[in-house]
């Protein structure tokens, strides 16, 4: 088989790209190890950018977004029990949108099936060559069979622990990793969200987010020692904990049940460089990983695609490749923006094993004095709704 493109990852970054490139004319084959049942089951975050929205849009696969997802125009953070709102839209004139990562890829794969894309499914031993030639290739197995793509490029949209980043040789690539001491213990529950808008709560006890899905499904996590497994918590402790971390008022009237999914996700900061290599591109999380509290990474892989869709279609439309030979630069000063930014909100709303009451205390004080500095809280909104492309 011959492609212009060849995407490996069938997740929102691989398929948003491709449906970009295919509104634009320019061929792609999307390579996944998964079973799409497999990629569809997954439960991510869905916090959008509004930047992140309007590439969802630009794609044509904003219909069904714009008719389900919730537009928020704040979030609430919280300490000593009690809480404040910052106000996105009134201190930048842009909300987000709450729309779920699975919801984004279900909307993608339909649009790749409509539009006739190609996407090989459960494609194993995935494998680029000649990446650092002007003629890549990418091999993989299937039904008992080695297959060949020939393309000009390589886009990898795989992964943190997929193949495409370790392509790059070691004499080239640089890492930069920062492992956090603790967890987020996630819950799933049929429940009216706690709140209309997202609440981060910090306190002593460690850090707790009320968020949702839709208004029959909400999504809430709690901070936990990195030992700790799943088992060790009931569906009553997990609420009991919650209720003592938010705010009072919050607390007094949210709605438990029965948790339908439960889990312990490890949090990292993790950057690659470069993310490009000859002909290869590295994509959203091959590239990085931020972790959770500044609602950053599927927006750096939109970014990302952005960045790269752009070179693409100027080499193919115009033959032009500055956009091309800049895609790291450009998309690495991003990375690194929304790098601060989640380290910040980590270090300002979690509990660490080492800072004592000192750490507390100044902790509290960053967000009174959020509360208090029109400035500062609009140097958080510009970040959190997303810094431009």
């Amino acid at each position: 088989m011959r492609t212009q493109v060849c995407i490996i990852g069938g997740g929102p970054a691989g398929l948003l790209l491709a449906q970009l490139l295919q509104r634009d004319g320019i061929e792609s084959i999307v390579l996944e190890r998964r079973s799409r049942d497999y990629v569809l089951s997954r439960i991510r975050a869905g916090v959008l950018e509004w930047g992140s929205v309007e590439k969802l849009r630009e794609a044509g696969v904003g219909a069904r977004m714009d008719a389900e997802g919730f537009v928020h125009t704040g979030t609430y953070l919280s300490a000593l029990n009690r809480g404040f709102r910052i106000d996105f839209e009134g201190l930048t004139g842009k909300p987000v949108m709450v729309y779920g990562q699975t919801e984004v890829t279900h909307d993608l794969y339909a649009a790749r099936d409509a539009a006739g894309g190609v996407i090989i499914d459960e494609a194993e031993g995935v494998h680029p060559h000649g990446l650092d030639t002007e003629a890549p290739w990418v091999t993989y197995h299937k039904d008992g069979s080695e297959h060949r793509i020939d393309c000009d490029f390589v886009a990898g949209c795989d992964g943190f622990h997929g193949v495409s980043r370790t392509c790059i040789p070691d004499s080239v690539l640089q890492t930069f990793e920062k492992v956090y001491p603790f967890g987020w213990l996630g819950v799933l529950s049929e429940t009216p969200p706690a709140h209309e808008e997202l609440i981060y709560a910090n306190h002593e006890r460690g850090f707790a987010l009320c968020s949702m899905r839709n208004m029959k499904l909400s999504r809430y996590y709690i901070q936990v020692p990195l030992d700790h497994k799943v088992e060790q918590w009931s569906d009553d402790a997990f609420w009991d904990e919650l209720r003592r971390r938010i705010p009072t008022d919050v607390a007094e009237s949210m709605v438990t049940g029965p948790s339908i999914e439960k889990s312990i996700a490890p949090l990292r900061s993790f950057v690659a460089e470069p993310m490009r290599w000859g002909r290869l591109f590295l994509v959203g999380d091959a590239a990085h990983i931020v972790p959770p509290t500044g609602a950053k990474g599927l927006n750096l892989a939109v970014s990302d695609v952005h960045y790269l869709h752009e070179g693409l279609k100027s080499h193919y439309d115009d033959g032009e490749d500055e956009g091309i030979e800049r895609y790291s630069e450009r998309a690495l000063a991003r990375v690194w923006h929304s790098e601060r930014f989640s380290w910040q909100m980590t270090s300002m709303m979690h509990r660490f094993p080492d800072q004592g009451g000192f750490g507390q205390k100044v902790q509290e004080s960053e967000l009174a004095f959020l509360e208090m500095s029109r400035a500062a809280r609009t140097a958080l909104a510009e970040n959190y709704v997303g810094l431009p492309f």
